[in-house]
């Protein structure tokens, strides 16, 4: 909340207190402060009496309104091509009509062949250089949020950050604006959301901003609704996410060294930053837009293989038109190494007992700067065979109430945490490796389907308290609906669907996940691959397999190879035999020291009684939409009363209504993946925690959907919906402090 400045010089000096009574409007700086009758919130003027109330949408996204603003209109929406490199390729040369106040020759403007209009004037069409766009009150905006003292200033007022982190790549986008006027309605300002590499760039050079990844649309949606934004771009993000964030081709360099100055890594860097960053600098805050602030990497100091990387990051972002003010985010182990010259450092945490660091440790290594808990732990995320991690409503308000006590600006990790739709999950691996669960509910302040929680309504009521104005009424509850069971009627063995793949990839030795020669040269992402071979004895098999290898003898399933189980007897069969071994990439590890060992599928030679085999048939399965188009409704079969698996199951769900959220429950099913109109749902497993899979109502369609289920090792008899998720049995977060990232919870059962 933008607070006013105290008249008293004590009061300025320790900052705003959190029992202001001034409201958001009497708080905003002249520079931004909302027009009369306004009543949204804007962190712009609105123009008038309500007279352009969001971004104009017609000038390719241009963050501030174009009507009244010194006779700008907007344009026809034909656009010069995007040049790469300029300034505002970002608007792709945004043309606008203007009044021509140029040169005159017989009667004719030199810019158009057009006779002129009236006199000297003209309207033409005119690339626009960005300081000629500017309004009046957009020229104000010169300071943006800057570090003073104990404050935060935007401009010329005191600044207080009380923001909340939404990931749009975990949210529909058809929801992003419900999950938005949420966070507007529970009191906060500011969003915070991070931005994955691998999902933009899942090719070397191709990068992917469209539907769900279109992070601009998100950022201007925020800014439309009255909520400014702090950008976390990385390179890397952690988000308990595949890799962190980084994209798998860059493990095909065999001496990569991620994170770190390695040329092979800052390349890559550049040329994402390149693309991003031409994105990014026009919504910046100083450039109209919303942002006020972007993040250096992510939690740096806990990694710490180079002393130069982070300098690197910070000139990258620089060097690319970041004006903005910077800033680290670091847990306490991590803090003291992730200290940049020039940055402002906040921290991560989850215990009012490490709220002393906001005072000691932060003022002894950067002196009186502003004070900033950048991520607030408001729950945890969940792993396969684990609980279902949950944090006390009452304690997330008491330790969010003791850090604005403190003189503390906040964000609220996570507000809505969302869904890790396909196979984007990440993983940790200290002792044990642990996948994380498909849903990343993180028992936030809103649930994965974006409902209200009791720590919504408590934490609505405190910030409710400090904004001194009526906050606007949270939105009504999207509706859920419990379907019909379905029946799959149609089925496909993986064994039989081989046919239909093409022919495999020949090698003579094993070849992992990402240096498989599929995707233009950039191997394989996510999925499954299946190993084939030709063995003549019986005897023992042992490897690297990477993370769970099903193996099948021709089709018969004899076990599992994993991180624990690195051995297995094969039986004598009598005659010609095929080994198979479908592995699995569960998730790449996004946090710790072994992020550079994250090749997935075999790694290395596959043993047979300590002899390497030779001779594989490698099928890439990546299950893609344009895996599942090569099977045709004739290459089904009828659903036998005994599967081989593993398989695809195919089923349809009819729906005469306007779809609704719902939830699907697998109970008979063991592991696998769900599919809905090709979009991928995520993984299952009956181990848990997790017994139910979140499906959106927009992806959803009035009519028939198509149902397709990959299962591993067990098929049920239906599929279930219901109107309520399981997330698994619950078990109590106690907070007692930091012990490093994984061993934060000590939990305690309910």
């Amino acid at each position: 909340m933008v607070q006013p400045r105290s008249p008293a010089p004590a009061a300025a000096s320790r900052g705003p207190t959190p029992a202001s009574p001034a409201g958001p409007r009497a708080l905003l700086p002249r520079a931004v402060r909302l027009a009369p009758g306004c009543s949204l919130g804007l962190p712009f003027p609105c123009r008038g009496a309500r007279g352009l109330p969001f971004p104009c949408r017609g000038a390719r996204g241009l963050p501030f309104p174009c009507r009244g603003a010194r006779g700008w209109r907007k344009a026809p929406p034909k656009v010069r091509p995007r040049r790469r490199g300029s300034f505002s390729s970002h608007l792709d040369a945004a043309l606008f009509r203007k009044k021509c106040r140029g040169p005159v020759t017989g009667g004719k403007c030199l810019c158009s062949p057009a006779p002129a209009a009236s006199g000297p004037k003209c309207l033409c069409l005119s690339r626009v250089d960005w300081s000629a766009l500017v309004p009046l009150w957009l020229r104000h905006r010169q300071l943006g949020l800057q570090a003073k003292g104990w404050n935060f200033m935007l401009e010329d007022s005191t600044f207080w950050i009380f923001g909340g982190s939404i990931h749009y790549f975990r949210v529909p986008r058809e929801y992003w604006r419900d999950r938005l006027l949420k966070m507007k309605a529970c009191g906060l300002n500011t969003l915070t959301t991070y931005v994955p590499w691998n999902l933009h760039e899942p090719e070397r050079g191709k990068f992917d901003f469209s539907g769900n990844l279109d992070l601009e649309a998100f950022v201007l949606m925020a800014a439309e609704i009255g909520l400014w934004v702090i950008l976390r771009p990385g390179p890397y993000i952690c988000s308990e996410m595949d890799l962190g964030g980084l994209p798998s081709w860059l493990l095909q360099d065999p001496g990569m060294r991620l994170r770190t100055t390695y040329k092979g890594f800052t390349e890559a860097v550049d040329l994402y930053f390149d693309h991003l960053m031409s994105r990014v600098v026009p919504l910046q805050y100083k450039r109209g837009g919303p942002i006020i602030a972007v993040q250096v990497e992510n939690e740096y100091g806990s990694y710490n293989k180079d002393p130069a990387y982070m300098a690197y990051v910070k000139k990258a972002l620089e060097d690319r038109g970041i004006v903005e003010l910077l800033l680290t985010s670091d847990n306490k182990d991590g803090l003291s190494k992730g200290i940049v010259q020039g940055v402002l450092a906040t921290i991560n945490l989850q215990s009012t007992r490490e709220l002393q660091l906001l005072t000691t440790f932060l003022f002894n290594v950067q002196g009186t700067q502003p004070k900033m808990v950048m991520e607030y732990w408001t729950g945890w995320f969940d792993s396969w065979g684990g609980p279902h991690n949950i944090l006390d409503s009452s304690e997330v308000l008491k330790t969010v109430s003791a850090i604005v006590d403190a003189g503390s600006s906040i964000n609220l990790y996570m507000f809505h945490g969302g869904t890790n739709f396909g196979f984007m999950n990440g993983a940790m691996h200290f002792h044990d490796y642990k996948s994380d669960v498909t849903s990343y509910d993180y028992d936030a302040v809103l649930t994965e389907a974006g409902d209200y929680t009791a720590k919504y309504m408590k934490l609505r009521d405190f910030f409710g308290s400090i904004s001194g104005i009526p906050l606007p009424p949270p939105p009504d509850l999207l509706p859920k609906m419990s379907y019909e069971p379905i029946t799959p009627v149609l089925y496909l063995s993986l064994w039989d669907a081989l046919k239909y793949m093409g022919e495999p990839i020949k090698s003579e030795k094993p070849i992992n996940m990402e240096n498989l020669p599929v995707n233009g040269g950039n191997g394989q992402s996510f999925g499954y691959i299946l190993y084939e071979t030709s063995i003549t004895s019986s005897g023992v098999l042992s490897g690297r397999v990477r993370d769970r290898g099903q193996v099948f003898v021709n089709t018969v399933s004899i076990g599992f190879l994993d991180y624990k189980t690195t051995k297995i007897a094969v039986p004598l069969i009598q005659g010609y035999t095929v080994l198979r071994i479908l592995v699995e990439n569960r998730g790449r590890v996004n946090y710790g020291e072994n992020i550079d060992d994250q090749r997935k599928g075999l790694i290395g030679n596959l043993y047979l009684n300590d002899s390497p085999l030779k001779k594989f048939r490698i099928y890439s399965l990546d299950m893609k939409k344009s895996f599942f188009q090569r099977f045709g409704l004739d290459k089904w079969s009828s659903l036998p009363e005994t599967p081989t698996l593993p398989a695809f199951f195919l089923g349809s769900l009819s729906i005469s209504s306007t779809p609704c959220d719902t939830f699907l429950k697998l109970e008979g099913w063991e592991k696998g993946v769900v599919f809905i109109n090709g979009q991928n749902l995520g993984r299952y497993w009956n181990i848990g925690p997790q017994k139910t899979l979140y499906l959106p109502g927009p992806w959803l369609s009035s009519g028939i959907n198509q149902v397709i289920i990959f299962e591993e090792t067990m098929a049920g008899p239906a599929l279930q919906f219901t109107e309520t998720p399981h997330l698994g049995r619950n078990q109590y977060i106690k907070v007692t402090g930091w012990a490093g990232e994984t061993e934060i919870l000590s939990p305690a059962s309910s």
